[in-house]
């Protein structure tokens, strides 16, 4: 395991987010005998965010690594199998794959219950910048401005890229029955909000929109009440008059893509948004990071050498997220170039709308690729086509725009 095999072994975890609580509660289930704590420097019960998304596959994942705690989520969640767009005054309806919300605060508090119980030690208002001496793993589990990372920069090669448009996190008291996309056209340019229940009262409500629109609406400079205020009134539609609100200190920001050419050195390894990040549009933040926290603790349990573990997690990782992270990318320039898109019949554009994920759309007429899809899905030999052809096209075409530029 991460020491000689017999000898007790010390696991800290830094960062009592749920990919640190989650690896703790593997660990300890693989063996009770280990030292594990996890430190956070928030207090207990204190959160950022409001709700978070997962799918089915993920459950199924929780329930193979820990019964209880998966059921306990389960328990707690909501779900939805629809997807609903408003533009302007038109509204089209989707049915799709079962989601799930369920409200941050509420998951870290379960995992936590998880981690007591197992005797996982958990110590609040507890920061650490520097690796403490005497662990046999010391886990930066301490999200995307890591502490623990940014003192190694160098070794980890760590790269952050900005994204372009400004976005904020919302609540809502206003319940939505269905993952909720909301397009408002101002003077000034579009305006959107993704919307979805995590409670039986409460609702996250993430808006978003161009630097240009941003400006326009005066965004930039409102106060926390004058910009809530405006954003009612510009999704009035949707919410059915219930308020925004905001979380302490929450502001409009860009999204911070992170990457780490090497996930760890020595003892330390990296976890979660301390190694990475995807654009929040693809939802997949929270499963991300739970994901990271199965593979290292299979590693860790496959491999006598912590070197050969911590080497074996990156490499699987790392190939997991290639996919994920592309679908990010993709998804985050759809809505980047939404005029290109959101003039079409909604029904149209909430199709292509699920297919921003690909990496040809950018590349073919809108109409034409929706015209193309509907063919796929009708026909197998065009499915396997449309599988194959998608990303050489986009890499050729990509290839061919670079070569113009430079």
């Amino acid at each position: 395991m991460v020491t000689v095999r017999g000898v007790r072994v010390k696991v800290v975890c830094v960062g009592g987010g749920p990919a640190g609580l989650y690896l703790a509660i593997l660990l300890k289930r693989q063996d009770p005998s280990r030292d594990i704590t996890v430190h956070e420097r928030n207090p207990q019960g204190s959160t950022y965010g409001w709700g978070v998304t997962y799918w089915r596959g993920l459950l199924d994942k929780l329930q193979a690594h820990d019964p209880a705690s998966a059921r306990a989520i389960e328990e707690h969640s909501v779900r939805w199998s629809d997807g609903v767009a408003h533009v302007r005054d038109l509204t089209t309806r989707h049915h799709g794959d079962e989601g799930f919300g369920i409200g941050r605060h509420r998951l870290l508090d379960l995992l936590a219950t998880r981690a007591r119980a197992l005797g996982v030690r958990l110590e609040y208002e507890s920061e650490l910048s520097e690796p403490p001496a005497g662990a046999d793993l010391v886990v930066a589990a301490d999200g995307v401005h890591s502490a623990l990372r940014t003192r190694r920069a160098g070794h980890f090669g760590t790269r952050i890229t900005s994204g372009r448009n400004p976005y904020i996190w919302l609540g809502t008291s206003k319940v939505f029955d269905a993952f909720t996309f909301a397009f408002t056209e101002t003077d000034h340019g579009w305006i959107w909000a993704y919307g979805y229940g995590y409670s039986g009262d409460h609702s996250t409500c993430v808006v978003e929109c161009s630097p240009e629109t941003f400006a326009g609406l005066g965004l930039d400079r409102a106060d926390e009440g004058e910009g809530l205020a405006l954003l009612e009134k510009l999704f009035a539609g949707v919410l059915d008059g219930h308020p925004l609100t905001a979380r302490t200190g929450a502001s409009w920001q860009t999204f911070r893509t992170l990457t780490n050419e090497t996930w760890h050195d020595g003892n330390l390894v990296l976890l979660g948004d301390a190694a990475h990040t995807t654009h929040y549009s693809i939802g997949a933040g929270t499963t991300l990071a739970l994901e990271d926290a199965m593979c290292l603790a299979d590693a860790l349990r496959a491999h006598a050498a912590l070197p050969d573990a911590l080497a074996a997690y990156q490499r699987r990782r790392q190939v997991e997220l290639l996919s994920v992270q592309s679908a990010a990318r993709y998804s985050a320039q759809w809505y980047e170039n939404l005029p290109r898109y959101v003039h079409l019949p909604p029904h149209r554009m909430f199709a292509l709308l699920g297919q921003r994920h690909s990496p040809l759309l950018p590349y073919v007429p809108p109409q034409l690729y929706y015209g193309l899809d509907k063919a796929a899905g009708r026909l197998e030999a065009l499915r396997r086509l449309k599988r194959w052809l998608g990303p050489r096209a986009a890499r050729a075409l990509h290839a061919r725009a670079a070569a113009r530029r430079d």
